[in-house]
């Protein structure tokens, strides 16, 4: 209980540390949650490595598809990889610090592939839109360096844009009040440490949201429209099928990833039920990155026949 209590106290922190509070005050919550995560994290790992090995090791896999999903995987694994140690360490630890240098960068490479990638689920959007609605010309439409383009307009604008945003939340004054009521540095539990108004920093956190997650999702759900109406028109059964199985997967990501991101990040800091906050973070980083892969190749006839010839080979 002594060490419980010293934990909250300024007076146990060092110049140049954050406090990670967590679920600090509830212990069998932590070993649950550490349990839970290190799951996640487990099969996150093995999920989407068996995707980018599988996708680079078979040649009928060197699609524009599985190029972006290889580049989702990726992305995701690094997603992850960026709190889950610190987080597995902490929930172990009855000093819940983190250094001023670990934190800021935690919470850049969080945002900078988190807005990566909204940008990336809108490109793959438009991958199956010239797959779904103009078949014929899909290959000369997604060539290898248009794909290459693509992907790296996502990834650019992602890692730059994001820079802004650490800056400033960053550089908000806080008054000796380094505990964040998070597991992780994320930028609205960090702007609830300022001592000054927040107004400004709330305003562009809810711009860059709307910027990074509703111009791409807005941009999903039109080429969607124009899917559907071009699946309705397929006079074959199986064919049919096959372009809604191959679309759903993609919405169901997207609709996780989306509908979770948006209530974190889209209304203000001020707003947040705590507990409500921490729950939907940690959902978004662990349990949206462990399913990607999940709901991506369950039903994905190729990946099954693939990973089948890889075995065989092997």
């Amino acid at each position: 209980m002594l060490h419980r209590e010293a934990m909250w106290g300024d007076n146990q922190s060092h110049e140049g540390e954050f406090i990670l509070l967590g679920v600090a005050d509830r212990p069998h919550l932590e070993m649950l949650l550490f349990g839970l995560v290190l799951i996640c994290y487990t099969m996150t790992l093995l999920g989407n490595t068996t995707i980018m090995v599988v996708s680079r090791m078979d040649p009928h896999l060197h699609t524009p598809m599985y190029f972006f999903l290889s580049n989702l995987s990726f992305l995701d694994l690094c997603f992850t990889t960026s709190v889950a140690p610190q987080m597995l360490v902490n929930f172990w630890r009855e000093s819940k610090t983190i250094s001023y240098g670990a934190c800021a960068a935690q919470l850049y490479i969080f945002l900078a592939l988190g807005s990566t990638e909204c940008i990336l689920l809108a490109v793959m959007a438009c991958d199956r839109y010239a797959a779904v609605c103009h078949p014929l010309r899909y290959t000369t439409i997604m060539s290898h360096s248009v794909c290459f383009k693509m992907a790296a307009v996502a990834w650019i604008s992602g890692v730059s844009t994001s820079v802004v945003e650490s800056v400033m939340t960053l550089r908000l004054p806080r008054c000796g009040e380094n505990r964040i009521d998070n597991f992780f540095c994320e930028v609205p539990a960090l702007i609830e440490l300022a001592c000054v108004d927040t107004s400004f920093n709330e305003a562009l956190l809810v711009a860059s949201s709307a910027v990074f997650l509703i111009v791409p999702l807005g941009l999903i759900m039109v080429s969607y429209c124009y899917i559907v109406v071009a699946v309705l028109r397929i006079r074959s059964a199986e064919s049919r099928q096959k372009a809604f199985n191959t679309c759903a997967s993609h919405l169901i990501v997207v609709s996780l990833f989306y509908g979770t991101a948006t209530f974190s990040y889209v209304q203000p800091a001020s707003n947040y039920s705590r507990d409500q906050g921490k729950m939907v973070s940690l959902f978004y980083t662990f349990v949206v990155t462990m399913l990607n892969p999940l709901i991506y190749t369950l039903r994905n006839k190729e990946v099954h026949k693939a990973l089948r010839r890889l075995t065989k080979r092997t």
